[in-house]
């Protein structure tokens, strides 16, 4: 199957009220783990590619690798460029065909961020992209963006108006949810999402995923979050496996880096079969 547009990726899960994974991969090998995991759930996926990893590729070369690897894979999938405050790094990844973006302007004032989320959004379009927006930020810091303070909340009313002004294609709230593992179960502003959700009938993107409860997922998305993110957890089942064949390769003073790949291939494949059965994506492919 060709690569399929976030846009119709997530109306479709909105629509089925179902939550579409999205997995923030880090190299080829978990670019293709999770992509095997997709295809043996049949389920549709997006995968993400943070500024840190675009910048230590370069956009050619990942762009390449993603199109290596997803060509001939039988499920629906799309690129995605999480958390970017640069308008740079967004115009390269949109020239180089990536399918959508998050603008995280969330830093700016409200009426600055609607100003140029606009025109990121009419820079997207002329490529048949689109964009995922924020006016505030998610808690925490991931791939050296973001901050542990918490960011304020606007109000309804000024979320709505900035959805229907710009013309985002996906809305990611702040509702308590944090980046990176979670100290203690969150307090999550569920009615939130329910609310945007019926404003708008756009879909809502849940970010800080790694670590919410079962139940917290399956409400949260039964109230419209149809793309989920999974970063943290990716990187820990990577880096633990990792560790562990590692380890055993020490032990046994034998170094064989393929054994070494293989441990990592299976962590992630098992850590994505699990969230995307979770979330309600399995055999949803078309």
């Amino acid at each position: 199957m060709p690569v399929v547009a976030m846009k119709e990726i997530l109306d479709r899960a909105l629509t089925g009220w179902y939550g579409v994974a999205a997995f923030n991969i880090v190299n080829d090998l978990s670019i293709e783990a999770v992509l095997a995991a997709a295809v043996e759930e049949h389920a549709p996926v997006i995968l993400q590619t943070s500024v840190k990893t675009v910048k230590q590729y370069g956009t050619a070369q990942l762009k390449g690798i993603f199109d290596a690897l997803v060509r001939g894979v039988e499920v629906p999938v799309t690129l995605h460029l999480d958390h970017c405050p640069d308008r740079t790094v967004i115009s390269d990844c949109l020239a180089a065909g990536w399918n959508s973006v998050l603008f995280d302007a969330h830093e700016l004032d409200v009426t600055e961020n609607l100003k140029q989320t606009t025109e990121v959004v009419a820079e997207a379009r002329r490529t048949g992209a689109h964009v995922e927006g924020e006016i505030e930020g998610i808690q925490g810091v991931e791939d050296d963006l973001g901050s542990d303070d918490a960011s304020t909340v606007q109000s309804l009313e000024v979320a709505v108006d900035f959805i229907r002004r710009t013309g985002v294609d996906c809305f990611a709230p702040a509702i308590g949810n944090a980046h990176g593992q979670y100290k203690q179960a969150p307090a999550l502003n569920v009615r939130r999402v329910t609310d945007l959700v019926a404003a708008t009938g756009i879909p809502m993107a849940l970010h800080g995923g790694t670590g919410l409860a079962d139940e917290q997922f399956t409400d949260l998305i039964a109230r419209g979050c149809a793309k989920v993110n999974i970063s943290t957890a990716l990187k820990e089942s990577f880096l633990r496996s990792s560790l562990e064949s590692l380890r055993v390769a020490e032990e046994r003073n034998k170094w064989d880096p393929p054994t070494l790949f293989r441990a990592q291939r299976a962590a992630v494949v098992d850590m994505a079969k699990q969230h995307i059965r979770l979330f309600g994506g399995s055999g949803r492919a078309w």
